[in-house]
């Protein structure tokens, strides 16, 4: 992917200047509801200022005070736990606009590559996606809006109001309407639940999270979407999702997009699905975070899939809707023929011939009431602009320096007003030679993004059209279809890019028809389950094998895609593999003579 280099750049920009107003001194307090008022009026008695109050726990803020003081000061035998309340924030790195959707249903790629529209949504059966973000802006028309509702809150204000276009982003990946303009989404009118956590400034709390998530569940949301993260685990969180789980629910998050193998939260707890994102050519986007599925050292070491990126899905360059005239959409003709663009700031419509001003690096006279061409690269993109403007230029085309499209923005503050595009570098030639350019900018109701945050709606939306196809399933066997019949992806077999690969509709659909979940047609209603632990006996590699959830008096233990052996179904079993060294070795247990089997497990030695 050839816009790696700058999104990373800008989200690392991103995140500083958010997490520079982030409150470091809240957390979160665990008590029994009939003790609450008690431990509040403590808390409040020590300075705390209390922030959040939901089911069994409350948030408060305690000025310049830090953990371990604040343990020993509330002292108080109903606290059962107090805890770190942790960051949480959007995952989006970068937005380019470079198509109208006003006036034509545009259908974005990742529809075509995961299979939606190969699989009809059956909005019969009442599946609902509870969506965490920054809110669900009402003024984008593009939305059954009589499906959706949502919960407002008194710290981020109403639900059908913007907290910035991520959420508004997100929603329509998952559910924009199939009305003959716009976008389509993934399942297309699905009904929907809005919980705005996100402030303005971008960010809110593991505790706003937890909240989030008892608040779906009494929506009777079937499916959580969170396109959102952040470092460090948190317990009251976790069982939050982990009682979503458990009462048959799927929570999705991204993965995070900073490239690199850190676990971001909540998609590193088991109870939630982590998704990771890919680009239109099936390769892995260079910021999708890939986590290790290893736990635990030595003997204990073992490979834990729930952990780390289970499947992936479209979110480079993601089309999807924008609260109305907040998004840019760019035009570019050199002589009469168009050439692909990408907006990046300041409406317009100009045409004059071009001037090249090379790297755009000083003012150059020769510009005057033309439209200047200018090479990326030695200054800023805002710096290129303002020089062209006060060249007396009245649009400005920044050339790639590199093979393909770039995404960028002139930054805060924009001090330039003529309209801005980005072109590819195989157009330069055209643009240069043309005698004449019109570049035209305009207000849009859609545009693009790019992240884990695109991804993660777009597995959201498949398993709504796929559970709406198959309403006997529970949120684990959704999440097992989508596992098993994901298009590999990278290396050959799973990994910790792709996890099991880029999910596909129609596959999964397929697979819940042959595997049909208990009230769907028969079939086993349970889940399978299987953990493997590798170690050496005197530097002989083995491996521990326990599984449950197959039936049948014996399984097939298969190593690599082949049997290894023929065993009783008591649900463990020890496999020397009889040679010293390093070595991959992938596993899976399945009744014997069927296709009822665990999901694979990997070790490394």
């Amino acid at each position: 992917m050839k816009l790696s280099s700058l999104t990373v750049c800008i989200a690392l920009s991103f995140t500083a200047s958010v997490y520079a107003e982030i409150d470091n001194h809240r957390y979160i307090i665990q008590v029994d509801n009939g003790h609450k008022g008690v431990v509040k009026a403590l808390a409040k008695q020590l300075g705390g200022e209390i922030k959040l109050d939901s089911d069994g726990f409350f948030a408060a803020s305690f000025n310049g005070t830090d953990l371990s003081t604040l343990k020993g000061l509330l002292n108080n035998p109903h606290i059962k736990l107090i805890e770190q309340d942790h960051p949480r924030k959007a995952f989006n790195l970068f937005n380019d606009d470079i198509g109208d959707a006003m006036s034509q249903q545009l259908t974005p790629y990742a529809v075509y590559q995961s299979q939606v529209n190969q699989v009809l949504f059956d909005g019969n059966t009442g599946i609902k996606v509870c969506v965490i973000d920054s809110g669900l802006d009402q003024s984008n028309n593009d939305f059954v809006w009589g499906n959706i509702d949502g919960t407002n809150d008194s710290g981020t204000g109403n639900w059908y109001e913007q907290g910035g276009p991520h959420g508004t982003h997100v929603a329509g990946t998952i559910g924009a309407a199939d009305n003959g303009f716009g976008v389509v989404g993934m399942a297309p009118g699905v009904l929907m639940h809005i919980v705005k956590v996100f402030n303005a400034s971008g960010w809110g709390y593991s505790s706003s999270l937890a909240h989030a998530a008892n608040v779906c569940a009494a929506a009777g949301a079937n499916i959580i979407n969170m396109s959102l993260g952040g470092g460090g685990a948190s317990s009251t969180e976790s069982a939050a999702f982990e009682n979503f789980a458990s009462a048959g629910g799927l929570s999705v998050a991204a993965a995070g997009n900073d490239g690199n193998s850190v676990r971001s939260y909540p998609a590193g707890y088991s109870s939630v699905m982590m998704i990771g994102a890919n680009d239109a050519n099936n390769q892995i986007a260079s910021f999708s975070q890939f986590p290790s599925c290893e736990t635990g050292r030595g003997k204990k070491r073992k490979q834990d899939e729930t952990i780390c990126v289970e499947v992936t899905a479209g979110g480079v360059d993601t089309l999807s809707t924008y609260p109305a005239g907040t998004a840019s959409t760019a035009a570019v003709l050199a002589d009469g023929f168009g050439v692909a663009s990408s907006a990046m700031e300041n409406t317009g419509d100009e045409t004059a011939a071009p001037h090249f001003m090379g790297l755009g690096d000083s003012v150059d006279n020769g510009a005057n009431g033309k439209v200047c061409v200018i090479d990326r690269g030695s200054i800023s993109f805002h710096d290129k602009a303002l020089n062209c403007q006060n060249s007396g230029g009245i649009a400005a085309v920044i050339v790639n320096n590199e093979a393909g499209l770039f995404s960028g923005t002139l930054g805060t503050p924009n001090n330039t007003n003529i309209p801005t595009v980005g072109v590819a570098f195989e157009d330069r030639s055209q643009v240069l030679n043309a005698l004449s350019i019109r570049v035209k900018v305009g207000a849009s109701d859609y545009g693009y993004m790019s992240g884990t945050s695109m991804a993660t709606p777009a597995v959201a939306g498949v398993a709504a059209l796929v559970w709406s196809n198959h309403p006997d399933c529970s949120g684990e066997d959704i999440r097992r279809a989508l596992k098993a019949s994901a298009l590999d992806g990278g290396a050959a077999g799973k990994d910790v890019y792709f996890g099991y690969g880029i999910v596909q509709a129609k596959a999964a659909d397929d697979y819940l028809i042959a595997n049909p979940c208990g009230g769907d047609g028969g079939g086993d209603s349970g889940t399978t389950d299987l953990n493997i632990t590798g170690y050496k006996v005197r530097g002989v590699q083995h491996v521990d094998l326990v599984w449950s959830g197959i039936s049948g008096s014996s399984v097939d233990i298969y190593r690599n895609g082949t049997v290894v052996n023929l065993v009783s179904n008591n649900g463990e079993y020890t496999d020397n593999i009889g040679v010293k060294g390093g070595g991959s070795y992938t596993y899976k247990v399945c009744e014997t003579g069927t296709n009822q089997c665990t999901t694979e497990q990997s070790v490394v030695f």
